[in-house]
């Protein structure tokens, strides 16, 4: 038996056979904002403009970092770039995301971060202050993540033409043996579990740049999980699934890791921790928390006969201290999330198509 409450082995969902949903409209002649929301609009621009130019057998997994033999050993290889504005927030700043972002994709892999590049793309006029603040806490986040930042680089462009700091950081790590981590994993009979709390990093974000109150400051969640990640390997290097929930939100990875899979998903809606502060929050502003962005949060899907163990070994560690079972892997409704709702009721619980809230990485 699981720590926590089972998840119902019969789930009666409703036949979704005759159903249809809109396409999101293809023609688009320009970039725009949703491109970049982790949503349908990006995954989009990746399978029609991305994966056509760049397509291969490594590319094609499109996990958070691709796996690959290099001279007998294992690697985990990420890259990301970071645009958040404002460039400070309440829990961190650019800097720590550049870094535990990195890590953070790495780690969903089974790697463990060992060196990281960090590329500045500055905006002439930055203050060197301000400049001097970030590099600061990159080096501060590298040093609590246990990376080296091996090698950089720096550009700056004219006036205008950007938003005062960007980040680009690539990171490698290695992949221990009997590891295979990815969405397509996924199976029947897994067991759902978040990290901790969700929604935390984009009402932050949100919090400062639009001006609002909440009654209570609300702290980015952002920080690094690979010493999370080996502590669930210790107990099992059979875990299927890692994914951590960035742009777009717990239920864009969910959907992401059910298309991969062709499976579905089942979520217990009142099992999904979500802080007051967040809820209140997401009502305030129409806002739905299973789509807001987390930086320090994971959502594994895990064998159900080791699922309690796994569960117990993130509840021992800091970063895993809020884990939860929040549902299951079913073979109903392949590629499709559904949420059982406190009343009893389903809901499809839907890929997003843009981003709720741009800029919050």
């Amino acid at each position: 038996m699981l720590t926590e409450p089972q998840v119902g082995a019969v789930v009666e969902a409703p036949d979704f056979s005759g159903w249809s949903c809109p396409l999101p409209l293809r023609d688009y002649p320009r970039v725009v904002m949703g491109h970049g929301g982790g949503g349908a609009m990006s995954a989009e621009l990746v399978e029609n403009v991305f994966v056509p130019a760049f397509g291969n057998r490594i590319l094609a997994g499109l996990g958070d970092s691709a796996v690959l033999t290099l001279g007998g050993a294992r690697l985990a290889f990420s890259t990301d770039s970071y645009v958040v504005r404002p460039l400070f927030f309440p829990g961190g700043s650019i800097g720590d995301l550049a870094v535990n972002g990195t890590v953070n994709d790495l780690a969903m892999s089974g790697a463990r971060a060992a060196y990281l590049s960090c590329g500045f793309i500055l905006e002439e006029g930055v203050e060197t202050a301000v400049l001097g603040r970030v590099a600061q806490a990159v080096g501060r986040a590298a040093k609590a993540a246990g990376v080296q930042i091996a090698t950089g680089d720096t550009k700056v462009v004219e006036a205008g033409h950007g938003d005062g700091i960007y980040l680009n950081t690539a990171g490698i790590g290695i992949v221990p043996d009997g590891v295979d981590i990815r969405p397509q994993r996924a199976e029947p009979g897994d067991v759902v579990i978040v990290s901790g709390n969700i929604g935390l990093h984009g009402v932050a974000i949100m919090s400062v740049r639009e001006g609002l109150e909440f009654g209570v400051e609300i702290e980015s969640d952002c920080a690094p999980l690979g010493g999370l990640v080996e502590a669930m390997l210790a107990v099992t290097p059979d875990l299927h699934v890692l994914r951590d929930p960035t742009r777009g939100g717990l239920a864009a990875a969910l959907n992401e890791i059910a298309a991969a899979a062709g499976v579905g998903v089942v979520v217990q809606e009142r099992r999904v921790p979500i802080p007051d502060q967040v809820a209140n929050a997401c009502a305030i502003l129409g806002l739905d928390p299973m789509y807001v962005a987390n930086e320090g949060k994971l959502v594994a899907f895990v064998p159900r006969d080791a699922a309690e163990e796994v569960l117990a070994a993130m509840r021992a560690h800091p970063m895993g201290a809020g884990a939860a079972v929040i549902g299951e892997c079913v073979a109903d409704h392949p590629g499709m999330v559904v949420a059982r709702t406190p009343l009893g009721g389903t809901r499809v619980v839907d890929l997003p198509l843009g981003e709720q809230l741009p800029r919050i990485c």
